[in-house]
């Protein structure tokens, strides 16, 4: 059944909390990045037989980071790699596979000149190519446009999740459309997606972080959703079924939340139950793989059930 109306994430946690299960979650050690954060992290992808990530690394005390690549060195414990590959004021990576190749995704940051820690301007940028170390970028959404995401579809196109704010969007809602290749990727089609009222309230938002193509040809998206309160930020791992064909899309779900993560630290005390998706990964044995920032200072993998399963 496909959503018609949108559902609070207060209810929407309610109905989390009824069916949850206890799921193991592990803090990620990060090496050759001392003395800043990493968070934020995009979901662990494969190259030459080497297991590698992205994450967003920056300071505690502002805003003005970087995207660097990681390589798997040990448990829960990355490195970082690729010293030639700095992605400067740079946020929020995410990685997916378009064909052939490797496309990773950010958010570049533009600072004001008066104020060089005051972030005024915001774009995410796409970057292709066969091998990490061939990466190019070839697109630019359009400004102040954050949570851009492409997948494969089952018919060779490909999708792309939009998260229009202002008069477009709100707060933050999900838009839709689709192209035929990577050089279609641009501004124009990137604003001409349809946009849905059918995932958010209008006082809270959302975005998409993950596609995921499914053997039923419908995509599994992974996102989040999120509110603000008097004192605090609250953001959730989602998660919703997408029908390209008839543009539906199952309720929307919360699939992880902050307290499923031991306690630790926060950038601020209001970012204190705030998890932000990053991306999944299927298991052999059925479970998935959750990468997650935490609270903008730490990251982690949470393993979960089935995301896509009704």
């Amino acid at each position: 059944m496909y959503q018609t109306k949108a559902v609070g994430c207060r209810e929407l946690l309610k109905d989390y909390e009824g069916r949850k299960h206890d799921y193991a979650a592990y803090r990620l050690v990060f090496e050759g990045a001392e003395g800043y954060d990493v968070y934020n992290i995009s979901q662990e992808f494969e190259e030459g037989g080497q297991f590698y990530l992205a994450g967003r690394v920056e300071k505690r005390d502002n805003e003005i980071s970087c995207v660097r690549i990681f390589r798997r060195t040990g448990e829960h414990r990355y490195t970082a790699d690729f010293p030639e590959m700095v992605f400067e004021r740079f946020q929020d990576p995410f990685v997916t596979r378009i064909g052939e190749e490797l496309v990773l995704g950010g958010v570049q940051i533009e600072t004001d000149p008066l104020y060089p820690e005051r972030v005024i301007n915001w774009r995410t940028l796409f970057y292709r190519g066969k091998t990490i170390r061939e990466l190019k970028l070839f697109a630019a959404g359009p400004a102040h446009m954050k949570d851009i995401r492409l997948g494969e579809m089952e018919n060779g196109k490909i999708a792309i999740f939009t998260r229009p704010q202002g008069k477009m969007g709100g707060l933050g809602k999900i838009g839709f459309t689709s192209v035929d290749a990577l050089e279609e990727v641009n501004e124009e089609s990137i604003l001409g997606a349809r946009i849905f009222d059918t995932h958010f309230l209008p006082e809270e938002w959302g975005g998409a972080n993950q596609v995921n193509l499914l053997e039923d040809g419908r995509l599994g998206v992974l996102g989040h959703i999120a509110y603000r309160d008097e004192n605090h930020l609250h953001y959730h791992s989602m998660s919703f079924l997408f029908d390209p064909e008839t543009m539906g899309h199952t309720p929307v779900k919360i699939i992880a939340r902050r307290s499923d993560i031991p306690t630790g630290g926060a950038k601020r005390p209001d970012l204190e139950d705030v998890i932000f998706s990053g991306g999944l990964v299927r298991r052999e044995d059925g479970k998935w793989e959750l990468y997650t920032g935490v609270s903008d200072c730490e990251a982690c993998v949470i393993e979960i059930d089935d995301p896509f399963k009704a």
